[in-house]
């Protein structure tokens, strides 16, 4: 499929966004960028068609999400002391499908991952954002799936959101 640039252009602005707010740890203005029943899916296996009928690392709907957020604010987590740290590069940016509800963007990513303690890690995938809304003002993440190139490895805990 090839997309008119300029919404191309406003899709990756769109990831760059959120790659800023993940990194700053902005977890409610991330949060915010979700639809009302958004879902946030990590999953375990390559090529993993269903979330539901297979394990996953992660399979969040609005309320698991907010716990998690709540928990990494949280000043006696021993975990977050000092805080983890990220930084992520978000690239090839494609809309691979469209209609008129929405947009499907593929993107490749690469994040850098600190904690006090541990050897600094690297994680590398793609994420697949479907996103809702008439326009890159009312967009908003109906589904966002994270499939780590590594998915179906050992897994350190995850602090924070992919």
């Amino acid at each position: 499929m090839i997309a008119d640039p300029l919404l191309t252009h406003a899709a990756a602005d769109y990831l760059f966004r959120e790659a800023e707010l993940l990194d700053g740890r902005r977890w409610e203005e991330w949060d915010a960028l979700f639809a009302e029943d958004g879902m946030y899916w990590v999953p375990l296996r390559h090529d993993q068609q269903d979330p539901l009928n297979h394990a996953s690392l992660f399979y969040e709907d609005a309320i698991l999400r907010d716990v998690r957020r709540r928990r990494l604010e949280e000043k006696h987590a021993w975990s977050q002391q000092p805080v983890t740290r990220t930084a992520r590069i978000v690239g090839n940016v494609r809309i691979v499908a469209q209609d008129g509800s929405g947009l499907r963007v593929r993107s490749a990513f690469q994040i850098t991952e600190w904690r006090q303690g541990r050897d600094q890690r690297q994680l590398a995938g793609h994420y697949t954002h479907d996103l809702v809304g008439a326009g890159p003002d009312d967009w908003r993440i109906a589904l966002k799936r994270v499939d780590l190139v590594n998915c179906d490895g050992i897994q350190d805990p995850y602090e924070v959101f992919l």
